[in-house]
Order: C-alpha cells, then sequence, then structure tokens
C-alpha cells in the first residue's frame, strides 16, 4: 500500500510539474520573440519603457519556470533525491520571496497614496525628455490612460517648462489622441498646448487607474493565495517523495 502511495504521488508530481515546465517554455519562447522579433515589434517594446521592463520580467519568469519544472519532472520520474531536494530549495526561496514582497507590499501600501505620487512627479517629471525614465513611464501612461498627471492638469503647473514658449504648464501627453498610443495622432495638439481643455485630457491618472484595476483587486489577490498555496503543497509532495526513496 505505501509503494502504491508513493507511485501515485511520484506521478502526481511529474504532471504538475510538467506543466509547470510547459508553461515557462511558452513564457520564455514569447519573451525570446519579443525581444529580438525582427519584424519591427522590438522596436515598438523598446519604445516603451513599460513594454520593455515587462518583456525581460516575462523571460526571466519563463526561465525560472521552465528550469522549476525540468528539476520537478526528473527529479519525480527519477527518483532522484539530489534533485528533489534542489527542486524544494528552489522552490522554497521562490515561496519566502513571494510571501516577503506580500508582507512589504502591505506594510507600505500607505506609500501609495495620491499625495505621494503628486509628490514624486513635481518633484522629478521632465516633460517631453524621454531620456529619463521616470518621465517616460509617466508620458506613457497617462497616453495609455488618456489621464493627465495625479490629479488633473493643475499638477504640471509648479513643474518648470521653457520660459520661451508660449505653450501652457500642460505637457503634451495629456493632450488628447485619436488612437491611446505614442503614434496616435493628436486632436488638436496646438489648442490643447494652448490650454483649451475640451482637447486635453482632464482627469487624473490616480482616479482613472484605481478605477480600472479595482475589478482585478481581490482576483489578483486570490491567485496570489492560490499560487502560494500551491507551492506549499508541491514542497510538501517533494519531501514525502524525498523520505519515500529508498
Amino acid at each position: 500500500m505505501e509503494g502504491d502511495c508513493l507511485s501515485c504521488m511520484k506521478y502526481l508530481m511529474f504532471l504538475f510539474n510538467f506543466f509547470i515546465f510547459l508553461g515557462g517554455a511558452c513564457l520564455l519562447g514569447l519573451g525570446i520573440w519579443v525581444i529580438v522579433d525582427p519584424t519591427g515589434f522590438r522596436e515598438i517594446v523598446a519604445a516603451n519603457p513599460l513594454l520593455f521592463t515587462g518583456a525581460y520580467i516575462m523571460l526571466a519568469m519563463g526561465a525560472m519556470l521552465f528550469l522549476l519544472g525540468f528539476l520537478g519532472c526528473c527529479g519525480a520520474i527519477r527518483e532522484n533525491k539530489c534533485l528533489l531536494l534542489f527542486f524544494f530549495m528552489f522552490i522554497l526561496l521562490i515561496f519566502l520571496a513571494e510571501l516577503s514582497a506580500a508582507i512589504l507590499a502591505f506594510i507600505f501600501r500607505e506609500n501609495l497614496t495620491r499625495e505621494f505620487f503628486t509628490k514624486e512627479l513635481k518633484k522629478h517629471y521632465q516633460r517631453n525628455n524621454d531620456t529619463d525614465v521616470f518621465s517616460s513611464t509617466w508620458n506613457s501612461v497617462m497616453i495609455t490612460f488618456a489621464c493627465c498627471g495625479v490629479n488633473g492638469p493643475e499638477d504640471f503647473e509648479a513643474i518648470p517648462h521653457a520660459p520661451s514658449s508660449s505653450v501652457k504648464a500642460t505637457p503634451e501627453a495629456c493632450c488628447q489622441r485619436e488612437l491611446q498610443s505614442r503614434e496616435g495622432m493628436f486632436v488638436n495638439k496646438e489648442a490643447c498646448l494652448s490650454g483649451v481643455e475640451r482637447f486635453q485630457n482632464r482627469q487624473g491618472c490616480y482616479t482613472v487607474i484605481l478605477n480600472s484595476f479595482e475589478t482585478y483587486v481581490y482576483l489578483a489577490g486570490a491567485l496570489a493565495i492560490g499560487v502560494l498555496a500551491i507551492e506549499l503543497f508541491a514542497m510538501i509532495f517533494a519531501m514525502c517523495l524525498f523520505r519515500g526513496i529508498q
């Protein structure tokens, strides 16, 4: 009976890690394709810091899951105690890192306030300077979500702009576009920069983004708890299999 239980656990762990391996391989392949794609998609991603960072995060996650699934599959099917132990240690590190991130996010959640983002925007924003990561990221966010500043265009009144220019404080990223992307044509750029409100995105990004992601907060929380639970069971299975192998 003990042998049958051990055998069942071995094949369940193999199946579980095989799906992790496939998922990691897909993410890894997709990340590599986005970064080296010769058809021009790479240039689009490279021009947007958010997409550029996301591509490398996807690549790193794919590589990690690929390695994790491979170790789990080999350790289970070959009944190799060394591989199982390495799998256990690897998934334990991931589990602790995710748990630490969740605890830190809970502790520092009060820093993600409207006042904090407003202060940072006024301190570091350099308008159309796309060589500055902070400014380029803010411009991408404002264009993508059709919003302006944290609270609205008034956030930019205290930010210096060219004194010789006749335009108002509102940056180009706050102007309405026919398509919400950097390639989208302006509805009326001159009127927008001259202060005509109907050609500006007047709503602040804090409210827009909060409303956009509010419905996904509980889903993300449930998913995080689910992932942690799966990792915990994977560690238990690995240890049980490790102890059961003679």
